[in-house]
């Protein structure tokens, strides 16, 4: 590899250990601090915390790789523009070209990580989270909450209040209990609950005594159900959510469905790879900055393109979830969009080179070959 090609690699690589600490380091406290909290109010067993954070760790290397890697192009080129070795090794011969083709090069090798991870760690990983999910919504225990304060039940898309507890009894009064499976919403409100196991033994069932059942649909409207006894098991697979059914399944398997949010799924794991790309490549251009600008100076733009991105990403995925979108182009419009993006800034960054290069009275490179021959031939 010649040695502008490595120097360029190492340029890369030094800011993108720093950055995959700090973002690793971010991640990991923000979810430990979810699971730590519900593990100290009783809702989660503290002992499979850290399996928890662990597979959500795994998880989020599809999307923290991409990201690691484009803030990293714009931070070590934005570095190279500002100290204006960009301009002398501009000066020198070196084309953007080799610049493209040194992060092309790199971008492949993060596509091929994400492509692994994507299509075979993350369903294997959200498999094991949901057996974990289980697992705690089996020791769920109505006597270790407190009365007057919210509570959301771990791993669950459900909210818990009740306006006080009989931790003797295993009683909770004036109970309200959200529920959301997907596009519906299911609240109950009753006067009275406790907690028993199924017949088996093995899964926790809330029983809840005179209240009512309000459910609501998307678009649909709702209705209200009155009762004098009605149970809520609280075993995952009982309350399942497409989401969690789709994150989980097989690349196989979606690959083959005709399902909306399996086809969304699908589409957003092939997604992945070409995001890793596609952000790179666009990292170059906008990393470009004056002399002496600073080499962060392009890092808030960068902020704001790469949220923006993903933000319509994962609307255009919903949007294919729900059928606003058909199937063809699904979210292929999104990527498409980028590459557009980054085609258009990469030649307008040629141009200005060639631009700069052809600029009249500007000397032309010196290769090794001149230099030597007028050293011979000097006297």
């Amino acid at each position: 590899m010649p040695i502008i090609d490595r120097y360029f690699l190492r340029e890369i690589i030094k800011p993108l250990v720093g950055i995959s600490i700090i973002l690793l380091a971010i991640f990991v406290s923000f979810i430990a601090l979810k699971f730590l909290t519900d593990a100290a109010n009783g809702l989660l067993p503290g002992r499979i915390v850290l399996d928890l954070i662990g597979l959500r760790l795994i998880v989020s290397l599809e999307f923290l790789l991409p990201t690691t890697l484009f803030f990293s192009v714009v931070v070590a080129f934005g570095r190279l523009y500002a100290d204006s070795e960009m301009t002398a090794l501009f000066a020198c011969g070196v084309g953007l070209n080799r610049v493209i083709k040194v992060v092309f090069s790199l971008s492949l090798v993060v596509a091929a990580l994400v492509t692994g991870l994507s299509l075979h760690v993350r369903p294997w990983a959200f498999n094991a989270f949901y057996r974990l999910r289980d697992q705690a919504m089996a020791e769920f225990d109505l006597s270790k909450l407190d009365g007057g304060k919210f509570y959301q039940i771990p791993l669950e898309n459900r909210i818990f209040f009740a306006d006080g507890v009989d931790h003797d009894r295993n009683r909770a009064t004036g109970v309200f209990v959200e529920t959301k499976r997907g596009s519906i919403v299911q609240v109950i409100s009753a006067k009275e609950l406790y907690q028993r196991q199924d017949e088996g033994g093995s899964k926790p069932v809330l029983v809840f005594l005179d209240g009512y059942l309000y459910e609501f649909r998307e678009d649909e409207g709702g209705h209200i159900v009155g009762f004098r006894e009605s149970t809520l098991s609280l075993e995952g697979n009982n309350v399942p959510s497409a989401n969690y059914r789709v994150r989980a399944a097989e690349t196989a398997r979606l690959a083959l469905s005709a399902d909306l949010p399996d086809v969304a799924e699908w589409q957003g794991r092939l997604a992945s790879p070409l995001s890793s790309v596609l952000l790179a490549l666009l990292a170059v251009p906008l990393s470009r900055s004056a002399p002496r600008q600073g080499k962060y100076a392009r890092i808030v733009s960068g902020v704001v393109i790469y949220a923006l991105y993903y933000n319509v990403s994962a609307m255009a995925k919903s949007w294919v979830e729900r059928g606003v979108v058909p199937v063809v182009p699904g979210i292929w419009w999104v990527p498409a969009l980028l590459a557009g993006v980054v085609l258009a800034l990469l030649r307008q960054q040629v141009l200005d080179y060639f631009r700069r290069e052809q600029r009249p009275g500007r000397p032309a490179p010196i290769d090794a070959a001149t230099r030597h021959a007028d050293k011979k031939g000097s006297p």
